[in-house]
């Protein structure tokens, strides 16, 4: 049975009311060992108490607070006193010609400042109490609401910097094949069924928030294939890796980035031979991913070293994103060589 909002605060408040409602006649019947007065005054006590406390809550709060604070105190405590003066009235002339039974006095006037105080006081307690129950719940409630909006806002960032990746590894692979068609190599058809199964994964599974680790490498092998195929015997990968994957998940499209910056910048500069390394593995729940490539020195290459700076802050926000803090990531260069080492907790 779906029960809509106002329907439950209801309920929850009535819950509320009555036992803070029989706990007081309860305390009281067995303070003055009669049950009955005590339910009679408590009737009058708690009608002055709802009025109030709801008008506080409802009415003052929402239009006073922060904003008139001074005007806020003045109007509640003013509204206390109107409240507790109508309660002393109604519990004399319902309930009993006692007055103020509770403090054992007898010929104590219905309006005597200690009476009128004590009352008084009682009240505050009421409205302090609901309160702080009250901004309890809007605490928790708005804590809640920001903490969906800021999930809300990362799932939005994450699909911006993945479909950020998405075209220019398309680019990339597509140059890669053109090149094999201008040569009228044999391994161009080949090519053509590890891209489509290059672009299914990311259509498919690039919107995933987990996949499994044995996908993303099957993914990563597919990658390196087509490098090797563009680039033929000047490249050299080595890619060592954990044989212990299959139970494990990642996120997307992760690794591939840093593999595609690796081939990128490592196979820029004029040498017979590159060389690149890959390592994947894993040490209890934590995957362990390097890479290494020669970095280039060319002074002219100024610009595209602001873009791979550029690339790099992209990586460590979508890290962020993903794991909080709960990664590492660290780049180690010098004057010829350029590696990462990206550790991440495993599911």
């Amino acid at each position: 049975m779906v029960i809509n909002k106002s329907r439950k605060e209801f309920l929850y408040h009535s819950l509320f009311w009555f036992i803070y409602f029989s706990l007081n006649t309860l305390r009281w019947g067995s303070y003055f060992d009669d049950y009955l007065y005590s339910f009679n005054s408590n009737l009058v006590e708690f009608a002055v108490h709802i009025i109030l406390v709801y008008f506080n809550l409802y009415y003052l709060l929402p239009r006073l607070i922060p904003n008139r604070y001074w005007q806020y105190v003045f109007v509640l405590l003013t509204a206390i006193l109107i409240m507790t003066l109508l309660r002393i009235v109604l519990t004399y002339e319902l309930v009993t010609t006692h007055i103020w039974k509770e403090s054992g006095r007898q010929g104590v006037s219905i309006f005597d400042k200690n009476y009128v105080l004590s009352a008084y006081i009682g009240q505050i307690y009421v409205i302090g109490f609901t309160t702080a129950i009250k901004m309890t719940i809007d605490y928790v409630r708005n804590l809640k609401r920001t903490k969906e909006i800021e999930n809300h806002n990362l799932e939005n960032e994450l699909s911006m910097l993945k479909s950020q990746l998405k075209p220019h590894f398309f680019f990339n692979t597509l140059n890669n094949l053109y090149s094999l068609i201008l040569e009228k190599s044999d391994e161009a058809p080949d090519t053509v069924i590890k891209l489509s199964e290059f672009m299914s994964y990311v259509i498919y599974q690039g919107n995933k928030k987990k996949v499994p680790l044995i996908e993303e490498v099957k993914y990563i092998r597919n990658y390196i294939d087509l490098e090797r195929l563009r680039f033929g015997e000047r490249v050299e990968v080595e890619f060592a890796m954990s044989n212990q994957m299959e139970s494990y998940k990642i996120p997307p499209l992760l690794l591939l980035q840093f593999i595609e910056n690796a081939f990128k910048h490592g196979t820029y500069y004029e040498l017979e031979k590159v060389w690149l390394y890959f390592g994947l593995e894993i040490d209890d729940s934590w995957l362990i991913f390097k890479t290494k490539n020669k970095k280039k020195c060319n002074k002219e290459e100024v610009k595209d070293n602001k873009s791979q700076g550029l690339g790099l802050k992209n990586m460590r926000r979508r890290l962020g994103l993903l794991f909080d803090e709960n990664y590492e990531f660290v780049v180690n260069e010098d004057e010829s060589n350029y590696a990462i080492t990206l550790k991440i907790p495993l599911e």
